[in-house]
C-alpha cells in the first residue's frame, strides 16, 4: 500500500516560481485537450501511449511548447484521472445492478460487461453509465508531473535541507527548489503550485511508516461518526473531541472574513464603474489577495486530518474489526436548522473520516465493514423502539431511559453488522418498516454476546434479552 507525503518549498524566489507557473499553465492546456477528446465514451479504447503516438505523428505535440517528457507524463496522468472518474461511476451502476435483478447469472453477466468495458453494447448498462458518468472537464492548471529519472536531489551542507532540481521549459535547464525537509522525495513527483509556494507530493510504502507497526486489538467495535467528535465507539468512548470546535471556529471565522471581503469587493466594483481603475486595481492587489486565506485553509485542513487519523488509530488499537456506517448517501433531515447550523454542517468532514478508516485499516491490518446507517441514531439500543432525540440525548419512549445519542448509534451500528434483514443497500423506508414490524411483534433480534458493555441497558433492552434467552432454552 502507498501513502502520500508532501514536502513544501522554502524561500523560493519569484523568478523560479514564475517559470514553474508558466510550465504548469501550458501543461494545463494539455490536460484540457485530453479531457475534451477522450473524456467520454469515445475514449474507452484509447490508452495514453496511443494518444501520445498519434499526437507525435500529426504534429499536435509541437504546439504544446514544453519538453516531451513533461507533456507525456501529463497525458498519462490525465488518462488515469479519466479512468478513475469512470470507475467511480461504476460503483453506482453496480448498486443499480443489485437492485435490478436477483438472478446470479444475470448479475455476473452485467458485472463482467462493466469490468471489460463492453457496457456500451448493453442497453441497461449504457443507460446507467450515461446517467452516472458525465463528460468531465479539466480544472487543473497548477500541476507538473515529474518522472523519477527526470529530477535530482542534493544538499548544500551535510545534514541540511534537501534541494530539488526539476526540468524547466528549456532543455538542460533545471529549476532548483529549496525544500523544508531533510528527507529526499522519491519516485514520481507531483508539483502543485499554490500562492507562491510549491508542494511536492510523492508516494512511499505504508510498511515503512511507524504507525504501520502498531498492533491492532482483537475486538469488534462499532463506531458512529459525529460532528462534535470524530468517532464514538460502542463502548461509549469519544475520540477526537476537538473536531466540533475546529469546524465551528473556522466556519464562523470564514463567515466574518468573507463578509468583510464582500464589502471591499463592492468598493472596488463601484470604483471600476466610476472609471477609477487605479483605485480598483489597488484594492484587488492589496486587499483581496488569497495567499493568507489559502495558507490558513491548508493549516486548518492539516489539523482536521491529524485529529481524524489519531482518532481512528485509537479505535484500531482495540479493534480488529471496525463496523461503521455508510454515509455515501445523504438523508434529508426535514428540519429547519438555521443558517449558522447549516453553514457549520456544510464543513463536516465525514469524507476525511471515511478515508482515515480505510487507510488506517489497510495500513495496520484491521478490517472495516460498512453497514446501513438508516435510523441507527434514532432507535434505542437492544430494542427496536424508536426513541425521542433531544440534542445529544436519546430518550426511550417506553421506560424513559436516556442514552447518549452517539453511543446509542455506535451500539446499533455494531449490532446491525449481524442483521440478516437489513443489508447495506436496503432502502431507508424498508428499514423503518422492518423496525416497526419488530417492535409490534416484540421479537428480539440482538444477541447478548457482543463486545459492547450492557451495563447501560434500559429496562426494555433487559426485557428483550431475557425473552430471547428464554426462547432459546
Amino acid at each position: 500500500m502507498k501513502v502520500t507525503r508532501i514536502a513544501y518549498s522554502k524561500n523560493l524566489n519569484q523568478g523560479k516560481y514564475a517559470q514553474l507557473d508558466e510550465q504548469a499553465r501550458r501543461l494545463g492546456a494539455v490536460r484540457s485537450l485530453v479531457w475534451r477528446l477522450y473524456g467520454s465514451v469515445s475514449g474507452l479504447a484509447w490508452s495514453d501511449r496511443q494518444i501520445r503516438d498519434v499526437w507525435i505523428a500529426d504534429g499536435t505535440a509541437q504546439t504544446f511548447d514544453v519538453l516531451a517528457n513533461a507533456w507525456k507524463e501529463t497525458v498519462r496522468d490525465t488518462v488515469a484521472d479519466i479512468t478513475a472518474n469512470r470507475e467511480a461511476a461504476k460503483v453506482k451502476v453496480r448498486r443499480a445492478i443489485n437492485q435490478r435483478t436477483k438472478d446470479e447469472g444475470e448479475r455476473k453477466r452485467l458485472f463482467t460487461s462493466l469490468k471489460r468495458e463492453t457496457w456500451a453494447d448493453d442497453p441497461f448498462l449504457a443507460r446507467q453509465m450515461r446517467r452516472h458518468w458525465k463528460h468531465g472537464r479539466n480544472r487543473t492548471h497548477n500541476q507538473i508531473v515529474v518522472r523519477a529519472d527526470q529530477y535530482k536531489t542534493f544538499t548544500l551542507t551535510a545534514g541540511g535541507n534537501i534541494w530539488l532540481a526539476v526540468p524547466g521549459l528549456e532543455r538542460r535547464q533545471l529549476v532548483r527548489i529549496p525544500l523544508n525537509t531533510t528527507v529526499a522525495p522519491t519516485g514520481t513527483l507531483r508539483l502543485v503550485l499554490r500562492s507562491g509556494r510549491v508542494e511536492v507530493h510523492y508516494a512511499i510504502d505504508a510498511e515503512d511508516m511507524k504507525s504501520s507497526q502498531r498492533p491492532v486489538g482483537t475486538r469488534t467495535i462499532g463506531v458512529d461518526k459525529g460532528y462534535s467528535e470524530v468517532l464514538t465507539d460502542s463502548d461509549g468512548r469519544h475520540h477526537g473531541t476537538q473536531l466540533g470546535d475546529l469546524l465551528t471556529s473556522e466556519s464562523d471565522h470564514r463567515k466574518v472574513k468573507n463578509a468583510r471581503r464582500a464589502k471591499i469587493r463592492s468598493v472596488a466594483e463601484k470604483a471600476e464603474q466610476r472609471g477609477d481603475h487605479a483605485k480598483a486595481r489597488r484594492i484587488r492587489d492589496n486587499n483581496l489577495g488569497a495567499i493568507k486565506r489559502d495558507r490558513r485553509s491548508d493549516s486548518w485542513r492539516c489539523r482536521v486530518r491529524d485529529l481524524t487519523f489519531k482518532a481512528v488509530h485509537a479505535v484500531a488499537d482495540k479493534a480488529s474489526l471496525i463496523v461503521a456506517e455508510d454515509l455515501t448517501k445523504t438523508f434529508a433531515s426535514g428540519k429547519k436548522l438555521g443558517k449558522n447550523t447549516n453553514r457549520r454542517l456544510a464543513a463536516w468532514t465525514k469524507g476525511v473520516t471515511a478515508e482515515a478508516l480505510e487507510a488506517v485499516s489497510d495500513r495496520r491490518g484491521s478490517a472495516v465493514r460498512l453497514v446501513n446507517a438508516a435510523y441507527t441514531s434514532q432507535v434505542v439500543p437492544f430494542t427496536n423502539i424508536p426513541g425521542v432525540r433531544k440534542g445529544d440525548r436519546l430518550h426511550c419512549t417506553e421506560c424513559g431511559a436516556v442514552w447518549q445519542a452517539d453511543h446509542a448509534g455506535a451500539v446499533n451500528i455494531l449490532h446491525r453488522e449481524g442483521d440478516p434483514d437489513i443489508t447495506l443497500f436496503t432502502p431507508h423506508t424498508r428499514v423503518k418498516q422492518l423496525l416497526q414490524e419488530r417492535t409490534d411483534r416484540q421479537r428480539p433480534r440482538l444477541p447478548m454476546g457482543q463486545d459492547s458493555s450492557t451495563r447501560h441497558l434500559c429496562r426494555c433492552g433487559e426485557r428483550n434479552i431475557r425473552l430471547m434467552l428464554n426462547s432459546e432454552q
